[in-house]
């Protein structure tokens, strides 16, 4: 016994006709696609059903999974207080799935819950479930006003860990599953881009298309393995909301043969809605050619390794410093210091220009540190970036301190910036050729650099720069500056 099936569906609220109003009408065929979807899963009486959803517990660097006995939740946020779903919690099996991830060294628990309340994330699909049920008749229980899934749950967040963290995630929920002999059904809760439409609630990128084109793709042919090498920066750009909830899923489908399946997949609001269905047609562990794990590691090392060859000098020089502190404690004097293969390559104009610099490093896609300056502080570009490269692995304030661990996973950027103009509104930003500084006349300052995902506007990128620095971006005093970057990757 282990998965039964495995299903990927969306989470939109007004999908439910409480919250709707008749706008659900909207999207038919995504509705008429999870009314399969839960009839199939009321058919396959399961003993578990485990879910991951995106707006449960989450955090940078581990994977929540609800604790206790029970939980429930209401869309009483979208103003149906009276629509929701009570569920019993599998707690044998939560146990089990926590002992695994220990041993894994995994790091995955029922810490550090903020809210026990079901998110929408889970109350949208376990609404189709439980209509599933209703249609074969079993008996529901109420309990305070609401309907009890007849089936128990265990549901868990995302992380901002790796593509393969989360995809062993989800093998250990099927080793969990075959060694307390459950069945089980899987259900990755997300949705796919919100950036489809410009009158949407998130606008339009190029990328949102392309996301769900990709995504569609897999849930066509069941090929996981581009789950797993999705180029983040893209996904980020298309404002993705699920795919990390779609590679525990293939995980729990680890060397499993299935038949996959898209059933609907619609966007008229601009966001993204595709449900699909995979069903085993074997046992697990009896594919090795969908070992997608395995081949995710062979690609992740030739993408690193083909991302290293191919960083610039002063990425180089960024990375060294960073890796001499790190490993050895020891600060990198750029003009004494140097490996004669990276002192030989270095362009003079290194040593004789002085700019301000901001050094980024990031992890998996995420961001993992980045600290600058915006005037130079040394002597050459040189030193400032040797300098900042330190600071963004080790002195971050939002990011402990780099691990040695790390050091192979990270991709740099290095900024060197232009001197900063006064500008006198956001009409004289683009946020793909300009940074911005917000100022006050009491010293506070936040900076934010251009051409970064997920930020289209100036708008956009002057509240988040006046947040960095706990400044109201609509106080008198408010001054803006430009810059532009020169980058090097």
């Amino acid at each position: 016994m282990s998965i039964v099936a495995s299903f990927a569906v969306p989470h939109p609220p007004l999908i439910i006709p409480a919250v709707g109003h008749g706008r659900e009408q909207g999207i038919s065929h995504t509705i008429d696609a999870y009314r399969e979807v839960g009839r199939h899963i009321a058919a396959l009486k399961p003993d578990t059903i485990v879910i991951s959803s995106p707006h449960t517990e989450m955090y940078l660097d581990y994977i929540h999974i609800a604790g206790g006995a029970q939980a429930s939740g209401t869309f009483a946020r979208f103003g149906a207080a009276h629509d929701g779903t009570r569920v019993r919690y599998d707690e044998e099996f939560v146990q089990e799935l926590c002992r695994v991830a220990r041993a894994a060294g995994l790091p995955a628990g029922t810490q550090g819950e903020r809210d026990p309340q079901l998110d929408w994330g889970v109350l949208v699909p376990l609404h189709f479930v439980m209509q599933g049920y209703r249609e074969t008749g079993t008996t529901i229980e109420r309990t305070a006003g609401l309907p009890t899934l007849p089936c128990p749950v265990v549901r868990m967040g995302l992380s901002g860990l790796s593509p393969a963290d989360h995809y062993r995630m989800g093998k250990l929920v099927q080793q969990t599953a075959e060694e307390l002999g459950r069945d089980v059904v899987y259900i990755a809760s997300g949705d796919l881009s919100h950036k489809l439409k410009d009158d949407g609630p998130y606008g339009y990128s190029p990328d949102g298309p392309v996301f769900d084109e990709l995504i569609c793709n897999v849930f066509r042919d069941g090929s996981f393995l581009d789950l797993l090498t999705a180029d983040p920066g893209m996904c980020e750009r298309a404002a993705e909301c699920g795919l990390r909830s779609f590679q525990i899923m293939a995980g729990a489908l680890d060397r499993t043969p299935v038949r996959s399946e898209l059933l609907s997949h619609e966007g008229p609001f601009g966001v993204g809605y595709g449900i699909a269905a995979f069903i085993p047609t074997g046992p697990a562990g009896s594919d090795e050619s969908r070992a997608f794990e395995d081949q995710y590691e062979t690609w992740h090392a030739q993408d690193l390794q083909i991302r290293r060859s191919a960083e610039d000098h002063w990425v180089r020089l960024a990375r060294y410093s960073l890796e001499s502190y790190v490993r050895g404690g020891r600060r990198v004097d750029p003009r004494r210091d140097l490996t004669p293969e990276l002192a030989d390559t270095l362009p003079p104009e290194l040593f004789r220009k002085q700019a301000g610099a901001f050094v980024s490093l990031k992890k998996n896609g995420q961001l993992r540190g980045c600290i600058g300056t915006i005037l130079p502080t040394r002597d050459s570009l040189a030193e400032e970036i040797c300098a900042n490269a330190i600071s963004a692995g080790c002195r971050d304030p939002r990011f402990d301190p780099v691990e040695p661990s790390e050091l192979d996973e990270l991709v740099y950027d290095v900024d060197v910036l232009s001197t900063p103009e006064r500008i006198s509104s956001a009409n004289d930003l683009d946020p793909r050729r300009y940074g911005v500084i917000v100022s006050t006349s009491d010293g506070r300052r936040g900076l934010l650099l251009p051409d970064l995902d997920g930020i289209d506007t100036a708008e956009e990128q002057i509240h988040i720069a006046a947040r960095k620095g706990r400044i109201d971006p609509d106080a008198d005093d408010v001054q803006l500056e430009r810059f532009t970057v020169t980058r090097h990757l």
